[in-house]
Protein backbone atom coordinates (compact mmCIF):
# COMPACT_ATOMS: atom_id res chain seq x y z
CA UNK A 1 0.00 0.00 0.00
CA UNK A 2 1.08 3.54 -0.50
CA UNK A 3 0.76 6.62 1.68
CA UNK A 4 -1.04 9.74 0.39
CA UNK A 5 2.36 11.18 -0.61
CA UNK A 6 3.02 8.14 -2.83
CA UNK A 7 5.59 6.51 -0.54
CA UNK A 8 5.32 2.77 0.04
CA UNK A 9 4.15 1.65 3.48
CA UNK A 10 6.51 -0.64 5.38
CA UNK A 11 5.69 -4.09 6.78
CA UNK A 12 5.22 -2.82 10.34
CA UNK A 13 2.64 -0.28 9.17
CA UNK A 14 0.85 -2.95 7.15
CA UNK A 15 0.76 -5.33 10.13
CA UNK A 16 -0.61 -2.69 12.50
CA UNK A 17 -3.18 -1.64 9.91
CA UNK A 18 -4.30 -5.27 9.50
CA UNK A 19 -4.66 -5.65 13.26
CA UNK A 20 -6.85 -2.52 13.44
CA UNK A 21 -8.99 -3.82 10.55
CA UNK A 22 -9.32 -7.23 12.24
CA UNK A 23 -10.32 -5.68 15.59
CA UNK A 24 -12.95 -3.51 13.89
CA UNK A 25 -14.23 -6.55 11.97
CA UNK A 26 -14.53 -8.56 15.21
CA UNK A 27 -16.40 -5.71 16.91
CA UNK A 28 -18.76 -5.50 13.93
CA UNK A 29 -19.43 -9.22 14.42
CA UNK A 30 -20.38 -8.70 18.08
CA UNK A 31 -17.09 -9.70 19.65
CA UNK A 32 -15.56 -7.80 22.56
CA UNK A 33 -11.87 -6.95 22.29
CA UNK A 34 -10.16 -7.76 25.60
CA UNK A 35 -6.56 -7.03 24.55
CA UNK A 36 -4.47 -6.26 21.51
CA UNK A 37 -0.81 -7.17 21.13
CA UNK A 38 -0.81 -9.22 24.33
CA UNK A 39 2.77 -10.04 25.25
CA UNK A 40 3.90 -11.68 28.44
CA UNK A 41 7.41 -11.52 29.79
CA UNK A 42 8.32 -13.93 32.52
CA UNK A 43 11.70 -13.67 34.18
CA UNK A 44 12.75 -11.16 31.53
CA UNK A 45 11.94 -13.55 28.66
CA UNK A 46 9.39 -12.93 25.94
CA UNK A 47 7.42 -16.14 26.22
CA UNK A 48 4.28 -15.67 24.16
CA UNK A 49 2.17 -13.31 22.14
CA UNK A 50 -1.37 -12.96 20.83
CA UNK A 51 -2.41 -10.26 18.37
CA UNK A 52 -6.00 -10.03 19.65
CA UNK A 53 -7.71 -11.59 22.64
CA UNK A 54 -11.47 -11.33 22.18
CA UNK A 55 -14.69 -12.71 23.52
CA UNK A 56 -17.56 -14.00 21.38
CA UNK A 57 -20.30 -14.38 23.99
CA UNK A 58 -18.82 -17.03 26.33
CA UNK A 59 -16.10 -18.16 23.90
CA UNK A 60 -12.60 -16.76 24.38
CA UNK A 61 -10.75 -16.14 21.11
CA UNK A 62 -6.99 -16.00 20.64
CA UNK A 63 -6.59 -14.38 17.24
CA UNK A 64 -3.53 -14.16 15.01
CA UNK A 65 -3.79 -11.52 12.29
CA UNK A 66 -1.91 -11.84 9.02
CA UNK A 67 -2.08 -9.11 6.39
CA UNK A 68 -1.06 -9.48 2.77
CA UNK A 69 -1.50 -7.57 -0.46
CA UNK A 70 -4.37 -8.81 -2.60
CA UNK A 71 -3.01 -11.30 -5.11
CA UNK A 72 -0.03 -12.33 -2.95
CA UNK A 73 1.33 -15.74 -3.89
CA UNK A 74 1.29 -16.99 -0.30
CA UNK A 75 -1.92 -17.16 1.69
CA UNK A 76 -1.68 -15.33 5.05
CA UNK A 77 -2.72 -18.49 6.95
CA UNK A 78 0.34 -20.27 5.57
CA UNK A 79 2.58 -17.84 7.48
CA UNK A 80 1.29 -19.26 10.78
CA UNK A 81 3.85 -22.04 10.97
CA UNK A 82 4.71 -24.38 13.84
CA UNK A 83 6.96 -21.86 15.60
CA UNK A 84 4.37 -19.08 15.32
CA UNK A 85 1.63 -21.39 16.63
CA UNK A 86 3.82 -22.30 19.60
CA UNK A 87 4.34 -18.59 20.40
CA UNK A 88 0.58 -17.93 20.20
CA UNK A 89 -0.17 -20.99 22.36
CA UNK A 90 2.26 -19.74 25.00
CA UNK A 91 0.56 -16.34 24.95
CA UNK A 92 -2.84 -18.00 25.32
CA UNK A 93 -1.58 -20.11 28.22
CA UNK A 94 -0.22 -16.96 29.88
CA UNK A 95 -3.61 -15.25 29.46
CA UNK A 96 -5.45 -18.27 30.91
CA UNK A 97 -2.96 -18.44 33.80
CA UNK A 98 -3.69 -14.79 34.61
CA UNK A 99 -7.42 -15.55 34.59
CA UNK A 100 -6.78 -18.35 37.04
CA UNK A 101 -8.88 -20.88 35.12
CA UNK A 102 -8.91 -23.01 32.02
CA UNK A 103 -12.54 -23.96 32.59
CA UNK A 104 -14.01 -21.84 29.82
CA UNK A 105 -14.36 -22.49 26.10
CA UNK A 106 -11.64 -21.02 23.90
CA UNK A 107 -10.14 -21.44 20.45
CA UNK A 108 -7.46 -20.17 18.08
CA UNK A 109 -8.56 -18.19 15.02
CA UNK A 110 -6.56 -16.57 12.25
CA UNK A 111 -7.88 -13.47 10.55
CA UNK A 112 -6.50 -12.91 7.07
CA UNK A 113 -6.61 -9.30 5.89
CA UNK A 114 -6.11 -8.63 2.19
CA UNK A 115 -5.31 -5.08 1.13
CA UNK A 116 -5.19 -3.28 -2.19
CA UNK A 117 -4.70 0.41 -2.90
CA UNK A 118 -7.95 2.27 -3.44
CA UNK A 119 -10.16 -0.57 -2.17
CA UNK A 120 -11.50 -1.51 1.25
CA UNK A 121 -9.64 -4.38 2.93
CA UNK A 122 -11.05 -7.86 2.55
CA UNK A 123 -11.27 -10.00 5.72
CA UNK A 124 -11.40 -13.78 6.03
CA UNK A 125 -11.69 -15.45 9.43
CA UNK A 126 -10.37 -18.98 9.78
CA UNK A 127 -12.11 -20.43 12.83
CA UNK A 128 -10.32 -23.05 14.91
CA UNK A 129 -7.23 -22.58 12.73
CA UNK A 130 -5.01 -24.88 14.82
Amino acid sequence: MTAPDGQARDRQWLGRYGERVAAAWLRAHRCSILATNFRNNRRGRHTGEVDIVARDQRLLLFVEVKTRHEGAKVRPLDAVDKDKRRLIERGANDWLRQLGTRQLPWRFDVIEVYVQDGKPPRVNRVRDAF
